[in-house]
């Protein structure tokens, strides 16, 4: 943080989740653990009574698949 109080002296335009072309390649972020995934490694399940996006086939098993 700057002494004037400031964190930035500017800031680059746009969101790093920027809807992509195709409509299967945009994010969204897990209900169950927050990550932003493609959609395409998404499901919808009912929780709640409400039809949330989660991580496909479970937020573990989407973690490791994507660091190994």
């Amino acid at each position: 943080m700057l002494a004037d109080g400031l964190r930035y002296k500017s800031k680059v335009s746009g969101s790093p989740f920027t809807a992509a072309t195709s409509f299967g390649a945009a994010t969204m972020s897990c209900f169950l653990c927050g990550k932003h995934r493609a959609r395409s490694q998404m499901v919808t399940r009912k929780i709640l009574g409400k039809s949330q996006a989660v991580c496909s086939p479970s937020c573990k098993a989407a973690d490791e698949a994507a660091a190994g």
